[in-house]
This record gives C-alpha cells, sequence and structure tokens, in this order.
C-alpha cells in the first residue's frame, strides 16, 4: 500500500472546521477546477442551507457517564473502520492533486477509512485499488448499458467491495467550466466523454432508469448495492425492498435539484422507513465531528464526506487526506464523550433536543 505523500496540511494536529479549508483550498486550486469543486446549481440554495441544517440541532448531553474509553470504530457491511467517516464519491481528483485518487486513496487508508470510488475518476480502478484499503465503486447507470458493465466488471476485478449506485441525476445540470482542462486517463474513453464538447453516445446517465437496477447491477458484480442519492422515506422503503444493501441520504452536495430538502432534514424520516433493515447512510455539509454526532443521533450508521476531501487532497495531498479523517475522528471521540456515550452504540435519538 502506497504511503500519502507529505504536505503542509498534514503538519496541522486538527482541522477544527472542515469550512476552513475551503478558502485555502481555492488560494492553491486553479480558478476552474476550484469553481467546478464548489459549484452549486441553479441559485445553489440548497449548496448553501446543507450546513447550517446541521449546526441548527441542538444536543442534550448525559452525565456520570463512564467515557474513560470511548470508541468510535464501525463496522459497514462486514468492514471494520475507525469511525463511521468514510469518503464519498467526487469526481477528477487530478484537478486537486497530481496522483489525483491514487493519493486520496492512500490517505484514506492511512486514517482506517474506506473510500467510495467515482465512476468519473482520473485515475484508473487497478491504480487506486494499489494504494487502497477497503473501498467502493460508484455508479452511474449509463445509457449504454454495456459501458457501465464495462466499468463494473472493471472494478470488481480490482477488488471493490460494494457498489454505490447514484440514483439523483437521471440528468445533469451543466456544471464543466469553460476553460476546464481536465486531466484525465489518455486511453480512457471517458476522456471523449466529459467536458467541453460532444459526449460519446450511450455516455448520458439513463433517464428510464427503474428499481429493478438494483437486482440487475447486484447479479452482474456479485456484490452488495448501497443506493445514493435517496432523500424520501418511500423512496428508502422501495429501494430497500428491491434488494439495497444501504440507503444514502443525500442530495448531491446542492448540485442536482435546487431547494432540495438538505440531507439533515431528510434523514430521519429515511432512517426511521428504513429501521434496522440496512444501514442508512448520509451526505451533504458535514463539516465537524459534532456534525457526525448529530447525524448519528438523527439515524445515520455513517457519514461520507464529499468537497472537504478535496480541499484536504489540495492542501496537503494524500497525508492532508488523513489529517482530514483523524480530526474528523478526534472531534467525534470528543463530542461523543463530552455527550456521555463511550461506544457508538450509545448514541440515539435523545441526545437531541427536541429529537430531531
Amino acid at each position: 500500500m502506497a504511503e500519502p505523500d507529505a504536505g503542509p496540511l498534514a503538519e496541522e494536529p486538527l482541522i477544527r472546521a472542515a469550512t476552513d479549508l475551503a478558502g485555502r483550498a481555492k488560494a492553491v486550486l486553479p480558478a476552474a477546477a476550484y469553481a467546478f469543486y464548489a459549484a452549486g446549481s441553479d441559485e445553489e440554495i440548497s449548496a448553501r442551507e446543507a450546513e447550517a441544517a446541521w449546526r441548527g440541532r441542538r444536543l442534550l448531553p448525559r452525565v456520570l457517564r463512564d467515557v474513560s474509553s470511548v470508541d468510535t470504530s464501525v463496522d459497514l457491511l462486514g468492514t471494520r473502520l475507525a469511525a463511521p467517516v468514510l469518503a464519498g464519491p467526487t469526481a477528477f481528483h487530478r484537478m486537486a492533486h497530481d496522483e489525483g485518487e491514487t493519493a486520496t486513496a492512500a490517505g484514506v487508508a492511512a486514517a482506517g477509512s474506506l473510500l467510495v470510488l467515482s465512476s468519473r475518476a482520473t485515475r484508473h480502478p487497478e491504480e487506486v485499488a494499489a494504494a487502497a484499503g477497503p473501498w467502493w465503486f460508484q455508479v452511474y447507470w449509463l445509457r449504454d448499458a454495456e459501458v457501465t458493465r464495462s466499468q463494473v466488471d472493471r472494478a470488481v476485478a480490482a477488488g471493490a467491495r460494494a457498489l454505490v449506485l447514484t440514483v439523483d441525476a437521471p440528468y445533469v445540470p451543466p456544471r464543466v467550466t469553460p476553460g476546464l482542462a481536465l486531466p484525465l486517463p489518455e486511453d480512457d474513453a471517458l476522456c471523449r466523454s466529459v467536458g467541453v464538447g460532444t459526449r460519446l453516445p450511450g455516455w448520458e446517465q439513463d433517464p428510464s432508469l427503474g428499481l429493478d437496477a438494483i437486482e440487475r447491477l447486484h447479479r452482474m458484480s456479485g456484490l452488495p448495492v448501497l443506493v445514493k442519492g435517496v432523500l424520501r422515506a418511500d423512496d428508502a422503503r422501495a429501494c430497500v425492498a428491491a434488494g439495497a444493501a444501504g440507503v444514502i441520504v443525500s442530495n448531491h452536495g446542492g448540485r442536482q435539484l435546487d431547494r432540495a430538502v438538505t440531507s439533515a432534514d431528510a434523514l430521519p424520516a429515511v432512517a426511521a422507513a428504513v429501521g434496522t433493515q440496512v444501514p442508512v447512510l448520509v451526505d451533504g455539509g458535514v463539516r465537524t465531528g459534532t456534525d457526525v454526532l448529530v447525524a448519528l443521533a438523527l439515524g445515520a450508521r455513517a457519514v461520507l464526506l464529499g468537497r472537504p476531501v478535496v480541499w484536504a487532497l489540495a492542501l496537503g495531498g494524500g497525508a492532508g487526506v488523513t489529517a482530514l479523517l483523524d480530526s474528523y475522528r478526534t472531534q467525534l471521540s470528543t463530542a461523543m464523550a463530552l455527550a456521555g456515550c463511550g461506544s457508538l452504540e450509545d448514541v440515539g435519538a435523545d441526545l437531541l433536543h427536541g429529537g430531531s
């Protein structure tokens, strides 16, 4: 496994809030790259509301509990992780760092976490797998189903442990900034399918996709399939009934339907609908370990980070990603101790003022 490369971010023992990183990353990234990563859709209302939705919750800490030892570890689909904080799927990491997703993967592994590799990655799955610990592969079901099958087969052969089917993007608003150079592998058809210019026929997401895609993807791969982009309780129930091994509450970082409800606000109903049948994960605006504690209290099993991982990669390479994830774990451990929780099993809705 490759060692994460060092960088200035790795010298910091604690990143107090990932929101601090965006401005610093903006200073080192090409303007067009920063704009691509940071952008929301339309008026960016959903993108702006994400962080405040977590911060608006208030906690009711317990006292006189034994918190001399705090365990943040979690089992997720058979993989034990140091904390319930994963690196979610984000595209085009080589715009942030020369080593791209290989550096991200090494940094995530060093933190004892798990990477969800984007199907819009700028390193091949085999390269990423060589640097990674446990990892999942994110899937868009494309109009050309054979292209989807090819991507999935390659990820399975490289060692992916699960697939994450992203379902909230039947159509994608234009987001590639004019003049943005995408540093994709030259031998990959994706080079000719993204960015400014004509996309390859069949590379768009399939807008006719239905619930049967979950089982089809499972049969195709032999892997558990999580469904990402769920905001409704009825959709969550339907996905589980159709064979989903997990549900990820997400509004795509505010990059799809603007004014969609925040993940923090959607999470309680989805978690209640799913119960203990499958793990519920969540992303969108999680910027501190205390946000993670709130998400767990609202019913999530784990959270995924999107933009913060890219900012950390830009500032410190793989070691920056490790520092970021380590800081979330440290913050979560402290928040759990102060809330009277010695393990994740102690975290429940009773920690929240008002219950949600």
